[in-house]
């Protein structure tokens, strides 16, 4: 983010529309947005300054107050989502945050969530066993997803419908699930 605007300029061009010139006119004379004209002189107006405001956010998690119920929520059911966690946290703490401001929570704190639920809900077991899975990472690969539902499914591709053809180079290879 740019630096703010010098003091010396803000005051040129409050002086500038204060002897009777426009945020437009003014703008155009020192090389600075209307916008920002603007707000000068409306600052000067309601404040009799018109000081540059601090740059940034507050950088603070809201959880960081909640941290021991986030981290017994993560140790009690290490398989929540980040909505289940959210969830439980608008019910146990009323606090209401958004789902990456959890993601960054656990972030900060070195605790990933994998995304193994939609594999727990198709009754997947041996989720770190799929054969699509990136070696050297924790998570699963969709290819792995898609095969371990085709396998469940009686090695229908999940990608396509039952009535579209093989493709041709399915065929060939022997890859194509037999129908």
């Amino acid at each position: 983010m740019p630096a703010p605007y010098s003091q010396d300029l803000r005051e040129r061009v409050i002086g500038f529309m204060v002897l009777g010139g426009s945020a437009r006119a003014a703008a155009t004379r020192f090389a600075v947005s209307v916008s920002s004209a603007g707000r000068w002189a409306q600052r000067w107006r309601a404040d009799g300054r018109a000081r540059p405001r601090a740059m940034g956010g507050d950088r603070r998690s809201r959880l960081s107050g909640h941290r021991l119920r986030v981290l017994q929520l993560v140790a009690r059911q290490p398989d929540m989502t980040l909505q289940e966690i959210r969830s439980a946290l608008a019910a146990s703490c009323a606090i209401t945050v958004g789902v990456s401001t959890v993601h960054r929570f656990l972030t900060a704190h070195n605790l990933t969530r994998k995304k193994t639920r939609p594999a727990k809900l198709a009754g997947i077991v041996a989720v770190r066993d799929w054969p699509g899975r990136h070696p050297g990472r924790g998570g699963t690969g969709c290819a792995g997803f898609a095969r371990a539902v085709a396998a469940q499914d009686g090695g229908a591709d999940p990608s396509r419908p039952r009535d579209w053809p093989t493709p041709a180079r399915a065929r060939r290879s022997g890859a194509a699930a037999s129908r």
